[in-house]
C-alpha cells in the first residue's frame, strides 16, 4: 500500500488584503453582494406589535416630574428622558433587566432602534444611572398615570380590588445577617463590663462617675475626658508593642475607647432595625425572611422584601414594597397609597387570611369599604376535629344578654374584667376576660384547658363582630365569585411575574431602587396584558365567570 504524501496549503494573500481583514471598519471589506434595507424601521415592525402600543400609550403620559430631576444647567442628555423611559419599559416587557443586555438590545433589536427614533444607543452606565438616579422619584407617578389611563378607556373599575403579597429575594449576601436579639444581648454584656470598669476607676481616682443605658456614649466621653486630663497632668507616655508594660491609666483609656466604638456600632444597628428583627449588611433595607423556595431547599432565611400588589381586571393597579415578614400591617398603607395616587377608593377589598386583623376590619369599616377577607380559622372550621374540640370558644353557647359562655359541662364562664391589647402597629383592642365558675371536679378539664386553675378565655367582641360580617360576605354568591377571581388574577399575576418573567431576585439594592425596579416590571406587565386582551378581543372584561357544571 502506497502511503500518501502530506498535503500542503498555500495562501496567496498580499499585504493589502491582510490590512483590510484586520481593519476595525468592516464596511471597507470587498464583497460581491448588494444589501437592501427599507428606508425606515417602521416598514419592518408589524402593525399589531406590542412596541407600537407601548409607544402610543407612553406618548400620552406627563413627564414633567421626570424632567425636573435633570439640572437646567449643563449639556442635554444624549437620549431624551421620554425615550429612555420607553426603552426601559419595553425592556421589562421582554424580560430584559440587565443594563448590559438593554444596551445590546438597543444596538441589535429593531424594535429598540425604532423607539430610539434615530438616536445613538445609550451605554449600560447611562441606562443604569437613569434607572437609579432619575427614575426613582417619578416611576410611581408614571405608573399610576398608566392605571388612570386604563380606567379612562374602561379597562379597570373601582368596584373591587384583589390584594396579595409575596417575598422576593434581595440583591444581598445570604449570610450577611445582623440580628436584633444578638445586638441587644451583646450590648447588655458590654454594659456590665463598662459599669465594672467605671466602678474601678471611681475607687482608684475617688470619683463618682455614672453610666446610664440611655446615655452610655455621653457618659463614656465624660470619663475619657477626665482620664485624658490625668494623662496630661502626669506626663505619662503610652507604650505599644511586645514586651512593653501598660500602666492602669493607659489600659482604662484604651478599654473605654473600645467600648465607645462598639456602642456607636450598636446604636447604628438599632437605627437600621427600625422595628425589624434583622437586616443584611449588604443591603440594610432587606429583612431576613422565609422564602417559599431557596437554593438549599430547607426553608433557609434569606434577605428579601415583602412585595404587595393590588390587581383589578387583571391589571396591576397598586404596588408597594414592605420590610415586614407578614402581611398584617401592609393592608392599610397599601390602600392609602392607592387612594392618594388615584384619588379614589376601591369599594370591595378582597384578600386572604394573612390580612385578617381587628385593625384592618375597623379601618375598612370606617372608610365604608366592604371586606372580603377569609378568616384565619376558615379552613379549621370545616374540620370535624375542630367542631368536636370543646376548648374552642366557637363550640360554646353564648348568652348575649348576660354576656357569658356555657362550656361543654354546663358550667358558666362569667366576665371577670376587661383589658387592652396593643399590636405591633400600636393599635389598641379592648378584650373581655371570662373565667369558668368551677373546673375542679370537671371530667372534661383535660380536653378543655391545660391550666391547673379554672378555664379562662379572652374575647375581642369588636373583632368577632367585624369578622362575622366578612365571613358572610365571602360565603355569598358575590363573595365566591370574587374569591375565585382572586386566585386567578392576583395570584396569577405573581405567577407570571416570577415564573414567566423569571423575576425571582432584585438586581438593585435599597428599598427605593427595589420599588422602582418592581414598578417597571408591573408597567411592562400591564402593557403586555392590554396587548393580549386587545388581540384576543377581551377588552373591558373585569371578572372571570364561574363555569357551571352540567
Amino acid at each position: 500500500m502506497q502511503i500518501p504524501k502530506k498535503l500542503h496549503f498555500s495562501y496567496n494573500l498580499n499585504m493589502t488584503n491582510k490590512k483590510i481583514i484586520t481593519n476595525k471598519n468592516y464596511t471597507k471589506f470587498d464583497g460581491n453582494y448588494q444589501l437592501s434595507l427599507p428606508l425606515s424601521f417602521d416598514a419592518i415592525i408589524p402593525n399589531d406589535d406590542s412596541v407600537r402600543l407601548l409607544s402610543h400609550i407612553l406618548e400620552g403620559l406627563d413627564y414633567s416630574k421626570l424632567y425636573m430631576a435633570y439640572s437646567k444647567r449643563g449639556r442635554k442628555p444624549a437620549v431624551e428622558p421620554r425615550i429612555m423611559f420607553k426603552i426601559i419599559a419595553y425592556a421589562y416587557m421582554n424580560n430584559i433587566y440587565s443594563t448590559h443586555k438593554i444596551e445590546t438590545a438597543c444596538k441589535r433589536d429593531i424594535n429598540f432602534m425604532w423607539l430610539l427614533e434615530g438616536r445613538k444607543a445609550p451605554d449600560h452606565a447611562t441606562i443604569g444611572r437613569f434607572r437609579q438616579k432619575y427614575l426613582s422619584n417619578s416611576t410611581e407617578e408614571l405608573f399610576y398615570q398608566l392605571v388612570l389611563k386604563l380606567n379612562e378607556v374602561g379597562e379597570t373599575n373601582y368596584d373591587h380590588v384583589f390584594i396579595d403579597g409575596t417575598k422576593i429575594e434581595a440583591n444581598a449576601n445570604r449570610y450577611s445577617f445582623v440580628w436584633s436579639k444578638s445586638i441587644n444581648k451583646n450590648e447588655t454584656k458590654m454594659f456590665e463590663k463598662i459599669t465594672t470598669l467605671v466602678e474601678e476607676i471611681n475607687k482608684t481616682e475617688f470619683k463618682n462617675f455614672e453610666i446610664g443605658k440611655e446615655s452610655t456614649l455621653i457618659d463614656i466621653d465624660n470619663v475619657l475626658k477626665y482620664l485624658n486630663i490625668r494623662k496630661t497632668e502626669t506626663g505619662l507616655e503610652f507604650v505599644h508593642g511586645i514586651g512593653k508594660r501598660k500602666c492602669k491609666l493607659q489600659k482604662w483609656i484604651e478599654k473605654l475607647i473600645e467600648f465607645r466604638d462598639r456602642q456607636s456600632k450598636y446604636e447604628e444597628n438599632k437605627k437600621l432595625f427600625n422595628g425589624r428583627n434583622s437586616y443584611s449588611k449588604t443591603d440594610s433595607d432587606a429583612t431576613f425572611m422565609h422564602m417559599k423556595d431557596d437554593h438549599m431547599r430547607n426553608s433557609q432565611l434569606k434577605p428579601g422584601y415583602n412585595v404587595q400588589i393590588a390587581v383589578n381586571s387583571e391589571y396591576v393597579v397598586g404596588v408597594e414594597i414592605f420590610q415586614d415578614r407578614n402581611d398584617l400591617g401592609t393592608l392599610i398603607p397599601m390602600i392609602e397609597n392607592m387612594h392618594i395616587s388615584l384619588g379614589k377608593r376601591f369599594k370591595r377589598i378582597v384578600a386572604d387570611s394573612g390580612y385578617e386583623s381587628e385593625e384592618n376590619y375597623v379601618y375598612l369599616n370606617n372608610k365604608n369599604l366592604t371586606p372580603f377577607i377569609k378568616p384565619q380559622t376558615y379552613e379549621k372550621w370545616k374540620r370535624k376535629s375542630f367542631k368536636k374540640d370543646i376548648s374552642k370558644r366557637e363550640n360554646m353557647l353564648y348568652n348575649e344578654i348576660n354576656d357569658e359562655y356555657t362550656c361543654h359541662n354546663g358550667k358558666i364562664l362569667k366576665t371577670i374584667g376587661t383589658s387592652i391589647r396593643t399590636s405591633k402597629t400600636g393599635y389598641k383592642s379592648n378584650v373581655t376576660n371570662y373565667e369558668c365558675e368551677d373546673c375542679s371536679n370537671c371530667a372534661h378539664k383535660s380536653k378543655c384547658t391545660k391550666s391547673k386553675d379554672n378555664k379562662k378565655i379572652q374575647v375581642s367582641k369588636n373583632f368577632i363582630e367585624k369578622r362575622d360580617v366578612s365571613y358572610k360576605n365571602i360565603l355569598s354568591d358575590e363573595g365566591i365569585l370574587l374569591r375565585v377571581n382572586r386566585s386567578i388574577q392576583v395570584e396569577g399575576a405573581f405567577g407570571v411575574l416570577k415564573n414567566d418573567y423569571n423575576f425571582t431576585r432584585f438586581l438593585t439594592r435599597g428599598k427605593t431602587n427595589v420599588k422602582t425596579e418592581f414598578i417597571l416590571l408591573c408597567f411592562g406587565y400591564n402593557i403586555n396584558k392590554l396587548h393580549s386582551k386587545i388581540q384576543s378581543e377581551r377588552c373591558a372584561t373585569h371578572l372571570h365567570q364561574i363555569k357551571k357544571v352540567a
